[in-house]
């Protein structure tokens, strides 16, 4: 994906991620029995060590200037029972742009439409409750339901509802922003949302922060836990903490990860956590989306992998009152969709085509310059219009989609008239406009792209279904979200979108119809093994059955039936593309005799 333009906390962020010396290697994990916690904690202080956490079963103390293997040669304790590394976890939004003017109406997001929850209605009487783990979200933005909104203060962060930059107002105002007549509408709106801010000054935060936060989840009630943010490196005390949430039955929700690589980030890597990727608003996934394989140490394991997408690509959300830009485009009177630049104003005038606008041209004086992508920089076309004397500039781009473009940072930038960017896709109803107006200012409302965008969407939707099947576990909420997504890109289940996009109403029609139990138990009897082939270069799975009763039996690939057929005990499925796939056989027009589901990975 192409990055254009990025706002500071989207630098700082990206600064973040590829920085490794962001926080040093002497903060640890300490786990104890909380009847011995009194004498580790005097022990780690006498020992030069800060307490930084304090929760249930272990605390957290950094050590400055000693290593981890330091660290435990001090502390030789026999009520100590781990020491292990605290590790950085941040916030992972990649880049973001900001559009639209939703300040005067209530705008509904693409995902919203994409992953159906437009198609059913969020119950607030079940009480479903959604703990939003990030930098805290700001009570400037009146697009909450703030009377269901509650949170934990941190003295190393701050207040929970204070923002430590826009992220954490953008990721909850996608899981729940109000369906209220502006703004933005959440996946479910004006859910309750328990907000715990981790993330400092800086932008990060620890696992250690992460393990105690998910204590808090659930001694706020909360079913959902969302995690926008991750790490390198995994270690037992945060996977221990997670894994106790979804075994008191809870759901776990975190983001894979934004660098476009194979690498596992945690905590979305651990197993008793849902992993989401992100999709684009053409179904496509999205180019910094991470894609870990669902194998390790030899075994497959889907829940060490993508196990589902929603989408994360120019995502329109809360911001923190002011903190976002917002532009608006009209010509002949009809609104365009369009991207703002950095100067702020407003102009509206007859319209001059200026080409790529390579040098002046007098005929664009007191006209706003329409102008085409390429040759030169986006800056230098503005200052040729500007220098012509137009009073503003729309650049259109010369690919499918949205022109996201930046005149510089700084000094940098000797332009003042404002500009905005514009889709491929208006350009012959721009050029053919006789007038245009721009507007560029302030906004409670911008764009954000990355998993971390995905990650609510997918919270917000769980939280919806759930709250229509209150009986439910979150176990089965997971499993109904990936029995019924939308398989996209290379068909059946794939590292890149799991089992597919997230689809509200489908979820919400298989737990009608099948309960919470998911329909399916495994007929005593009916066994199905599978086999890989490769065969001329092409990949096969050997399907052998037995103990079926019908003459004819039904076939089904990731809950999809593939083929009926005879009930003669083998068929060959293939060829198929390189991936995980899980296979069931059911006797004919049964949905509840059928083998136990098994699992393959080519």
């Amino acid at each position: 994906m192409k990055i254009s333009k990025l706002s500071k906390i989207s630098f700082a962020t990206l600064i973040a991620l590829g920085c490794t010396t962001a926080a040093a290697a002497d903060r640890v994990i300490i786990q104890v029995d909380n009847a011995n916690k009194g004498i580790i904690t005097a022990l780690t202080k006498q020992l030069g060590g800060e307490v930084k956490v304090d929760a249930d079963g272990f605390i957290a103390a950094q050590f400055n200037g000693k290593s981890v293997d330091e660290i435990r040669g001090i502390l030789k304790n026999p009520h100590i029972k781990l020491v292990e590394e605290d590790l950085v976890r941040k916030p992972l939004a990649l880049f973001n742009d900001d559009a639209g003017d939703p300040m005067q109406q209530q705008i509904t997001p693409y995902a919203v439409y994409q992953s159906q929850a437009n198609q059913v209605q969020f119950n607030p009487g079940a009480g479903i409750k959604v703990c939003v783990i990030d930098s805290g979200l700001d009570q400037s933005n009146p697009d909450f339901d703030w009377g269901s909104i509650t949170g934990d203060n941190d003295s190393g962060t701050g207040s929970w509802n204070v923002n430590g930059g826009p992220h954490g107002t953008h990721v909850a105002g996608t899981i729940g922003a109000a369906d209220n007549g502006f703004g933005v509408v959440g996946m479910a709106p004006g859910v309750s949302m328990h907000i715990i801010k981790v993330f400092n000054a800086e932008g990060w935060g620890y696992s250690s922060d992460l393990a105690y936060a998910a204590q808090k989840c659930k001694n706020a009630g909360s079913d959902i836990i969302s995690m926008s943010l991750g790490g390198g490196g995994a270690n037992t005390t945060e996977s221990n903490a997670f894994k106790t949430f979804t075994d008191a039955g809870g759901l776990v929700i975190a983001a894979a990860g934004n660098d476009g690589n194979n690498v596992r980030s945690y905590p979305a890597g651990y197993p008793s956590v849902m992993m989401i990727g992100a999709n684009d608003n053409n179904n496509n996934i999205a180019d910094f989306s991470q894609f870990p394989s669902c194998t390790a140490n030899g075994k497959t394991d889907e829940t060490i992998c993508v196990e589902a997408t929603a989408g994360g690509v120019d995502t329109l959300s809360t911001y923190p009152a002011d903190m976002a830009t917002s532009a608006t485009l009209s010509a002949n009177g009809t609104p365009f969709a369009t991207s703002a630049m950095e100067n702020p104003g407003s102009a509206s005038a007859a319209t001059f085509f200026m080409g790529t606008a390579e040098t002046v041209n007098s005929g664009a004086a007191g006209k706003i310059c329409m102008i085409d992508r390429g040759v030169i920089s986006f800056h230098d076309k503005v200052k040729n219009c500007q220098n012509s004397g137009g009073v503003g500039a729309v650049l259109i781009n010369n690919t499918a989609g949205m022109l996201y473009g930046t005149l510089g940072e700084g000094s940098a930038n000797t332009t003042s008239i404002p500009a905005v960017g514009a889709a491929f896709e208006d350009r012959t109803a721009l050029l053919s406009a006789t007038t245009a107006s721009i507007n560029i200012g302030t906004s409670g409302y911008g764009l954000m792209s990355g998993t971390s965008m995905a990650t609510p969407a997918v919270s917000g939707i769980a939280a919806l279904v759930w709250s229509n099947h209150p009986g439910c576990t979150g176990a089965q909420i997971r499993n109904a979200l990936k029995a019924t997504a939308k398989d996209s890109g290379t068909a059946g289940k794939d590292v890149y979108f799991g089992y597919g996009i997230v689809q509200a109403a489908a979820a919400h029609q298989y737990l009608t119809t099948n309960g919470c139990g998911g329909g399916v138990t495994p007929t005593p009897g009916i066994s199905l093994t599978l086999q890989g082939i490769s065969s001329k270069g092409k990949r096969y799975v050997d399907l052998n059955w037995a103990s079926a009763t019908t003459s004819s039996v039904d076939l089904y690939r990731n809950n999809v039936k593939i083929l009926t057929t005879t009930n003669d005990g083998a068929h060959r499925d293939g060829p198929l593309n390189r991936g995980s796939y899980s296979y069931k056989v059911c006797e004919a027009a049964s949905t509840t005799k059928c083998s136990a589901s098994t699992a393959i990975s080519l």
